[in-house]
Order: C-alpha cells, then sequence, then structure tokens
C-alpha cells in the first residue's frame, strides 16, 4: 500500500467485503440501536401525534376560539357586552342532578346550551343524524345516562321534578374533552330548563360557560389577553383554542417527557452494549487489523475502514428501529383512543423521527468511538499481542474530540424537545452521575482486588486475580451489571408506588355519597331522609361557595393573580375559581400548624385558614391578606392561620376556610357525605335512597362514591401500565447490554479457559471460577444498583409525576434478588460453550 491515505470510497469497498451480509459480530450494536431507537421513535411519534391533534382540534375541543367559566352566576350585562364585541357567543351552564326513570334514579351531569351551540362541529347521534341543542321540553343522554335509567328516545324521565323526552341518544359530543372530570354521565338539556327546574337558586353549584367564535380569523390569546385586562376583578376563567384541555396537555407533556427521558435512557444504556460490541468485533479482527498494519495500512486508513463498518450498522439498526417504532403506533392509538384525544392510524412526525434517528447515531459515536481510537493508534505488533498486553489504555487521546462533541449534541437534543427543563436536567445529572459513579466503582475495585490478601482457596484466588489482571474485563461488567440491576430496581420501586399511591389517593374506605346544593333550611328533611331509609348512616355538611383568589400578601404590596405571567404548578388554587366554606372550628382532617383558629368572640371579623402548602409555594405570611372574587363581589381576610390538610381523607378539603363573618351574607347551600352502616349497603337499600332523597329534595344532587373510586383507580392503573411498559423498554437494554458484556468477555475466558485446562482443571472447576467472579460482582454492585435504581425511582415518581415515593421494599428486594439469577444465569450460559471448547482447536486460533 501507499503512504497515501485511503479514500473514503476505497474504504468502503474494503470495508463491506469484510462486512457480513447478516452484520456477524455487529449483531448486539444493531439489536440496542434498535431497541432505544425504536422506543424513542415510537414514543415520539405518539406524543407529537396527540400534540398535533389538541392543536388543530383545538377550536372543535373548545367549541369556539374562547371560553369563559363562572361558578354560581352566569355573565352581568358588562361583561356580555365586553365578550360579545369580538364575535358569537354561545352560553350554557353544567350542574350535577339527579334524573329518575321510574323506579330508576341516578346522578347525571347536566348540560343545558342555547340554540347557538355547538358554535363548531355538530353534534351525532347514535343513529347518525347531526343535531344541535335540543328544543323545550326534550334532552338529548349520553349512552350511559340511557343505560343506567333503562330509557329509549320517545319516553319521557324527570330531573328535579321536571319532565323530559328523550329525543336521541349521543354518539359525539363535539367539546366533550375540554368539559373535564365529570361526576355522572351527561344530559343536554335547553339553555332554560335548569331556571324552570329551580336548579339555578342563589349559591347553587351551577358553572356557566360563555364560547366565543370569532367572526373571522382572529388571535384567540390576544382577545383573552384584553378581557383579563379589562375584567380583571370578575374572576372569569378564560381559556383559548391554543388550550383547549389543559388537564389533558399537561399529563401528556410530562408522560411524552417521561417516554422520551426512559427511551433516551434505554438507549445511553444500549450504548454499553455498543461499546461493548465494537470492541469484541474489533477484537475478533485483531490479526486483520494487524495485518493491514503490517502491509502499510495507516491509522487514518484503519479508522476510515471500520468506522465504514461500524457505521453502517448503526445505520440499519437506527433504520429498523424507525420503521418498528413507527409501526406500532398504530396499535398504541387504538389502545390509548378511548382515554386520549389521539387518531387512530399511521402518522409520520418527521421530527420525533430526525430526534430518534440522531440520538441513536449519536450515542453510536460516543461509545463506539473509545474502541475504534484504540484499534486505529495501536502499532500492529501490540496488535498481534493484544490478548495479553491490552490494547484500550490508550484510547482517551483520539476519542476525545468526537465524544465530546457527541455528548454536546446529544444534551443538546433532550433540551431542545423538552416541555419540563429542569425535570431534563436533574435526568442527564442522574445519568451522568450514574456513569461516573459505576466506572469509579469499576476502577475502585480493580484497584482493592490487586491489594487484598490472595485467599487460600485456588477458585477464590483466580477470582480474585480476574478483576484485575491486565485485560480483565472488571471496568465494562461493573457498567453493564450496574445498570442491569439498577434497571430492575428501578423498575420495582416505580410499580410499587405507582400501586401504593392508587392504594392511598383512591382509599378503600370513603364516604358511600356526596351530596351538592342541599339548601341550608332543608337540612332536617335530608338527613331524616337519610335515616329513615338507613338507620346508623352518618351525615356530615359543610356551606359550600365558589369563588377565585384575585390577590395576596402584605396589605400595602398585594400580588393580584391577573398580573402573573406564570403560575407554579403548586399554587393550583390560584387558577380560576375554586371551592370555599366556612367554619366555627377546625374542619375535620386538618392541623392547624401556625397561627390561631378564630374564637367566638371574633369569629364576626374577616379572617382566613390556608394550605400551608399553598401558603409556602406563593410565599404567603401570617398576617398577610387574601382578596376572593364571589359572585362577582371582591371580599378581603387577614390569614391568621395555616393548615395541614389530609388530602387522603377524601372528605372536604378546602385550601380557603373562612371565618363566617368574611362570608356574611353571602348566599350559600350545603354539601354533605353520607357514610352507610356496613348493614345498610345492598343494592336495594342504596337504591330506596337515592329514590327517597330524589322526592324529597329534587333540587339537591346525590353522587354515589363506589363507580367514582374504580373509574379513578382505573385511571390512576392505565397511568402505571403506560409507565411500566415504558420502563421495562430500560430493563431490556439493560439486560441486552449485560448479554453484550458476558459475550464480549467471552474471548478472553477461551484464552484463558484454554490455559488452564492445558495444565489440568477441570470442567467443573473452570465454572466454578466463573460463578465465582460473577457472584463476587454481582453482589457488590447489589448495594449499589439498589441506592442508584432507588434514586432514579424517586426522580420518576416525586418530580415527574408529583406521587408520593412509596415503594414496597421486600418487593423491591425481591425483584433485585431475580435479577441477581438472571444475571448468574446469563454468566452460566455463556460459560457452557466455553466448557466445550477443545484445548488443541482453541489453542490454533489463538
Amino acid at each position: 500500500m501507499s503512504d497515501a491515505t485511503l479514500s473514503w470510497g476505497m474504504a468502503w469497498r474494503l470495508a463491506r467485503r469484510d462486512l457480513s451480509a447478516r452484520f456477524r459480530g455487529l449483531r448486539l450494536l444493531l439489536a440496542c440501536l434498535f431497541l432505544g431507537v425504536g422506543a424513542l421513535a415510537a414514543t415520539g411519534t405518539l406524543t407529537a401525534t396527540i400534540n398535533h391533534n389538541l392543536a388543530t382540534k383545538g377550536r372543535q375541543t373548545l367549541g369556539g376560539d374562547v371560553q369563559f367559566t363562572l361558578w354560581q352566576r352566569g355573565l352581568n350585562p358588562q361583561e356580555r357586552a365586553a365578550l360579545g364585541r369580538y364575535g358569537t357567543l354561545s352560553e350554557g351552564s353544567r350542574m350535577q342532578a339527579m334524573a329518575s326513570f321510574g323506579d330508576t334514579t341516578a346522578p347525571i351531569e347536566l348540560k343545558a346550551v342555547d340554540q347557538n351551540w355547538p358554535l363548531v362541529g355538530r353534534l351525532t347521534l347514535a343513529d347518525g343524524r347531526k343535531v344541535g341543542a335540543p328544543s323545550a321540553g326534550g334532552a338529548w343522554l349520553s349512552d350511559g345516562a340511557a343505560q343506567r335509567l333503562g330509557i329509549t328516545p320517545g319516553q319521557h324521565f324527570t330531573i328535579a321534578g321536571q319532565s323530559l323526552t328523550a329525543l336521541g341518544i349521543i354518539a359525539d359530543e363535539p367539546d366533550r374533552l375540554s368539559e373535564g372530570f365529570a361526576l355522572g354521565p351527561t344530559i343536554i338539556t335547553d339553555a332554560g330548563f335548569p331556571h324552570r327546574a329551580g336548579l339555578d337558586a342563589p349559591g347553587a353549584m351551577i358553572r356557566t360557560r360563555t364560547r366565543m367564535a370569532c367572526a373571522q380569523s382572529c388571535d384567540a390569546q390576544a382577545i383573552a389577553d384584553r378581557l383579563k385586562a379589562q375584567l380583571p376583578s370578575s374572576g372569569i376563567d378564560i381559556r383559548t383554542r391554543d388550550k383547549a384541555a389543559p388537564g389533558a396537555e399537561n399529563f401528556i407533556g410530562r408522560m411524552g417527557d417521561f417516554l422520551d427521558l426512559v427511551g433516551l435512557a434505554a438507549l445511553m444504556i444500549a450504548g454499553l452494549g455498543i461499546g461493548g460490541g465494537t470492541a469484541s468485533y474489533l477484537e475478533a479482527r485483531r490479526q486483520a487489523i494487524a495485518t493491514l498494519k503490517v502491509l502499510g495500512a495507516t491509522s487514518a486508513d484503519i479508522a476510515r475502514i471500520y468506522v465504514a463498518q461500524i457505521a453502517a450498522a448503526a445505520l440499519a439498526g437506527s433504520l429498523a428501529g424507525l420503521v418498528v417504532g413507527t409501526a406500532v403506533v398504530p396499535l398504541l392509538t387504538h389502545a390509548l383512543s378511548s382515554v386520549l384525544p389521539v387518531d387512530e392510524g399511521l402518522i409520520l412526525s418527521p421530527l420525533a423521527l430526525s430526534r430518534a434517528g440522531g440520538w441513536g447515531l449519536l450515542v453510536a459515536l460516543v461509545f463506539a468511538a473509545p474502541p475504534l481510537a484504540a484499534a486505529r493508534d495501536f502499532p500492529a505488533m501490540a496488535l498481534m499481542r493484544a490478548r495479553v498486553a491490552g490494547a484500550g489504555q490508550r484510547w482517551r487521546r483520539g476519542a476525545f474530540v468526537p465524544v465530546a462533541l457527541g455528548l454536546v449534541a446529544i444534551v443538546a437534543l433532550a433540551f431542545a424537545g423538552s416541555a419540563n427543563i429542569r425535570t431534563t436536567a436533574l435526568f442527564i445529572a442522574g445519568a451522568v452521575g450514574s456513569f461516573a459513579l459505576l466506572g469509579a466503582l469499576g476502577w475502585g475495585l480493580r484497584a482493592l482486588a490487586a491489594r487484598l490478601p490472595r485467599p487460600r482457596d485456588p477458585i477464590a484466588r483466580m477470582a480474585l486475580a480476574n478483576l484485575h489482571r491486565p485485560g480483565a474485563q472488571t471496568g465494562r461488567l461493573v457498567t453493564a451489571l450496574g445498570f442491569g440491576l439498577s434497571a430492575f430496581v428501578l423498575l420495582a420501586v416505580v410499580q410499587s408506588s405507582l400501586d401504593a399511591n392508587i392504594a392511598r389517593r383512591v382509599p378503600a374506605k370513603a364516604p358511600d355519597y356526596f351530596a351538592v346544593d342541599l339548601p341550608p333550611d332543608q337540612l332536617g328533611t335530608f338527613t331524616q331522609a337519610v335515616k329513615a331509609t338507613a338507620p346508623g348512616a352518618h351525615v356530615r355538611t359543610v356551606p359550600a361557595l365558589r369563588g377565585a383568589i384575585l390577590a395576596y400578601g402584605p396589605d400595602n404590596a398585594p400580588t393580584r393573580v391577573a398580573d402573573l405571567k406564570e403560575v407554579p404548578d403548586d399554587a393550583w388554587a390560584l387558577k380560576g375559581e375554586r371551592g370555599l366554606t366556612f367554619s366555627d372550628s377546625v374542619p375535620e382532617g386538618n392541623t392547624v400548624t401556625e397561627g390561631t383558629w378564630w374564637t367566638p368572640a371574633n369569629a364576626d371579623q374577616p379572617q382566613v385558614s390556608v394550605d400551608e402548602k399553598l401558603a409556602k409555594t406563593i410565599g404567603l405570611h401570617l398576617g398577610d391578606s387574601i382578596t376572593i372574587g364571589l359572585l362577582g363581589v371582591e371580599r378581603s381576610a387577614k390569614v391568621t392561620s395555616f393548615r395541614r390538610i389530609d388530602w387522603d381523607s377524601f372528605g372536604f378539603n378546602y385550601v380557603l376556610v373562612f371565618s363566617p363573618g368574611a362570608l356574611a351574607g353571602a348566599p350559600y347551600k350545603l354539601a354533605a357525605t353520607i357514610s352507610l352502616d356496613p348493614a345498610h349497603r345492598s343494592g336495594a337499600v342504596k337504591g330506596a335512597l337515592l329514590s327517597r332523597l330524589t322526592k324529597a329534595l329534587p333540587g339537591t344532587s346525590v353522587v354515589e362514591v363506589g363507580p367514582l373510586l374504580s373509574a379513578a383507580r382505573d385511571l390512576l392503573g392505565q397511568v402505571s401500565t403506560a409507565i411500566l411498559a415504558a420502563a421495562s423498554i430500560a430493563v431490556l437494554a439493560g439486560i441486552a447490554v449485560l448479554i453484550g458484556a458476558i459475550a464480549a468477555a467471552r474471548a478472553s475466558r477461551l484464552y484463558d479457559n484454554t490455559i488452564l485446562r492445558v495444565l489440568g482443571a477441570s470442567r467443573g472447576q473452570l465454572l466454578a471460577l466463573q460463578m465465582a467472579e460473577y457472584g463476587l460482582l454481582a453482589g457488590l454492585l447489589a448495594l449499589v444498583a439498589l441506592a442508584l435504581g432507588s434514586s432514579l425511582g424517586w426522580l420518576v415518581v416525586v418530580k415527574l409525576f408529583s406521587f408520593d415515593f412509596l415503594p414496597d421494599w421486600p418487593h423491591v428486594l425481591l425483584v433485585l434478588g431475580a435479577g441477581l439469577v438472571v444475571v448468574l444465569g446469563f454468566a452460566f450460559a455463556s460459560s457452557l460453550p466455553l466448557l466445550n471448547a477443545r484445548p488443541a482447536r482453541a489453542l490454533r486460533e489463538l
């Protein structure tokens, strides 16, 4: 060969001749890239698809361009005029109610709409008709309402004593997603029905919604900003078509971040397999590389030939991952179409696919560069004796630049597509810390093994020596085993914490019924009806109002909520109207942590007790004031105490509890819980109770808690399943890396085992030697994996999904033990071919 560097074309021709069509020797690299890129392609495409649907269908989801929501009142003339100048309005309301048909009574979500509804789209019925608002005296019923009442179109039923005709069954309600969580199936009536039925009396928990459709193309956000400035104290919650379903968007954003980070974690773990697979591949071609160098090939020639081979394999693995990851998206959309705003079918997202493919190639670059640099820079004679001399100690200089550039690009891609910069930063810091920890641990174990006293037992002595001898795979095995076992711990921690959160947040013990819109003067009638039907039942009531926090802080420098550019996640009480109440005493399940509760002597003064978590989030202090908007009127109260709230009690919990004097004169109704005696929880008693309460108090809505708990458990269970399915990808990547690390060590094991067999070692001794080495490493790494996996699990559970960290430690330890069994099982399986190798043949191939 000449001294001139080979052209890329010539290098590729040489590389292609040596590269098997089945990528023999590079299959670990292919498998690792396939797993990581496929996971990122699938999750990225799914997230992009959902976000695209939310963006493009925002107007239909919202039912207009801008939506205005109020509690316990409708728009006043000034507000209606301010809104109406921008486009056509459609006014409606939603509330809880009770529907009856014959002897059957069921809680429903009553939605009253005017003749302009829907401003966007049409309501589709089960019989195929496209309709709008129902006529007076008629109603559209959701399928759930029709089934619970046992009613068919044309039949009559009652709500609050008023007769209605079932005009049809709803197949598709255009603005359903923006309505949020409902406590019962929906029934749609004309806008005047709540007033005719007496359901809109002062203090009733009625929610009015006015949607506006621009007369022509408009800037919805600019309109919303102007209206907020014009009506700062109205308490109106304003939402635009760009944020038609904020709850769904927030959940999807967090889930998307989590899926991306899990995919990237799987890819980074798989990177260890890429590095190990590349090192094994180059080790198998050690003699070929040495021969090329002896024949005159330069280091640059070697680099080009094998970079071409590794690049071809990386492209093949990445493309396969992209294809399969995209292909599974229709399956995911079909599974999620009932709970998320996503269309079924195959939808391509060039940005998500480019990001996944770019991540895959960058990870391949970062982890393949060190072994390539080692093969490039080592002299030919050193390569000839690399089995005993080692060839991997001088890679750092040649690999530093590509590794550094690749890492910078990986981090930049992670931040570029993240909706939560803080979570992404924590993840990257955790990944860097994990690699650094395991790398330092591998170095430390080698150094420690070299200094420990030599055991008398020959098997133990040789197992210890294998951890630090030249060419030892300790560093690679420590990293692979550490991440593999950590993935098992992570999965167990996340799973058990989610299960515990489901059990805690959706308690098995809860009131049997919630009742709303109970007039205070009819409390006796309500209690009497409950006791007469279900003796021994416990009834608890609290005053219930709705209002919005308008301002808070010192009297001389209050912070107005309307002026905040962004509301912190933990300050959710500042967003729109919230439940309010007043009480003479500290509510059940609450504990005063700072300040004092008002006494009967000063209860007529305007005072308020605040949830301590909200107070800490917004910087509230004792003596500050809070101003609320209540039915369009501003009221202020002094903060005199902070409370710790037991949110898990599933009872009445309010962020703000006022003194009776603070809300004096405001119309209100009562909310109640009913806890039945266990002896009176039969279906017959429950049916009789609902029927009796509906007849005695037609304007009061009673909601059974049991179905709500089941729905909440199902929803949290779906979230848990999605998280575990995503996290299992990291476990698969960890297992692939583990297999790769064991396979990479097999070549050196063959050399060692051959020499030992020649010296008289038995197969049993060789097997015991390898199992002792892996057992020693796995045992030491189990504690590290427990700490590392638990830390990563804490980040996922607490920081990303805001759940409590409640791992089941016996379950976690059991899973970790299973992981150790898997590790030793792979080690045993990898030993069997080595035990069967014939020394004479092995010596000829060395």
